[in-house]
């Protein structure tokens, strides 16, 4: 499993929402749920972007959103989810758990 972050991306990571690699990483490890495909229209991707909501370490709570190629997860953004997307996330989760 490798986690690939381009140089634009990261800087917008940091500078943007102040999340570093080292969070997104504990935020796969750490999660609870599975990830999401991302079905709205103007978000499709080939291959499919995906996305979950997790804690990091120290209990930050982060939405990532990535697409995955082979063991390879592209990372296109991470940040503090204040969209509601946390909530629906646990919403998700409660119904593919009944």
């Amino acid at each position: 499993m490798d986690f690939k972050i381009s140089r634009q991306v990261e800087e917008k990571l940091r500078d943007r929402h102040g999340v570093s690699r080292k969070e997104i990483i504990e935020c796969f490890f750490n999660r609870s749920g599975p990830p999401f495909q991302d079905t709205r229209a103007n978000h499709q991707t080939d291959p499919p972007t995906f996305w979950l909501v997790s804690e990091t370490d120290v209990g930050r709570v982060l939405k990532i959103v990535y697409i995955q190629r082979s063991q390879d997860f592209i990372i296109k953004t991470a940040y503090e989810p204040k969209d509601g997307s946390d909530v629906l996330y646990q919403r998700l989760c409660a119904r593919r758990r009944n």
